[in-house]
């Protein structure tokens, strides 16, 4: 079963076994990484009282073709080493893309890993130039190939901007 909240509503027990979850999934998660994963709304996925899979979608703001919108970011996808390949991510996902209605898209960056989940979700791969609106104005954001998109009516191969934060950008 897939249990969504708000950050508000996690407990510290239940915040703590994210962050737990979070750094044993991942080859580095550091505090900026955490920090963007919190503020919105979590899917939980527990088996036997154990968190097994996470996921979260904070709000941001893209600049798109002169237009700001309203993202939904998916951040912190996550699922127990120990407990993949068994459909929780598909389950983590699903439950999250239920809330793109709140937003104008859903988008997030993808580790290797991850890609043939969200292309197998439908999914789609930013052709287009990526940046940033930095504290020192637009800067380009190259190195950035997996950030895919959800919904919305947009231009796969326009530019793309997110808005600042510390930490990685996408």
């Amino acid at each position: 079963m897939v249990t969504v909240r708000h950050t508000a509503q996690l407990s510290a027990d239940e915040l703590a076994a994210v962050r737990a979850l979070c750094d044993a999934s991942y080859d580095e998660f550091g505090d900026a990484d955490w920090e963007h994963a919190l503020g919105g709304m979590h899917a939980l996925v527990v088996e036997d009282g154990v968190l097994v899979a996470h996921g979260a979608v904070v709000q941001r703001r893209l600049l798109h073709r002169g237009r700001s919108l309203r993202c939904g970011y998916v951040e912190a996808v996550a699922v127990h080493p120990d407990h993949r390949g068994r459909g929780h991510g598909n389950r983590v996902m699903s439950a999250l893309e239920d809330l793109a209605p709140a937003y104008d898209l859903l988008a997030l960056c993808s580790s290797r890993e991850g890609r043939p989940l969200y292309e197998s979700r439908g999914w789609a791969l930013w052709r287009g130039d990526t940046s940033a609106l930095t504290p020192d104005g637009l800067r380009q954001t190259p190195d950035e190939d997996s950030i895919y998109v959800l919904g919305g009516t947009v231009d796969l191969d326009a530019p793309l901007a997110c808005d600042w934060r510390e930490g990685d950008l996408w």
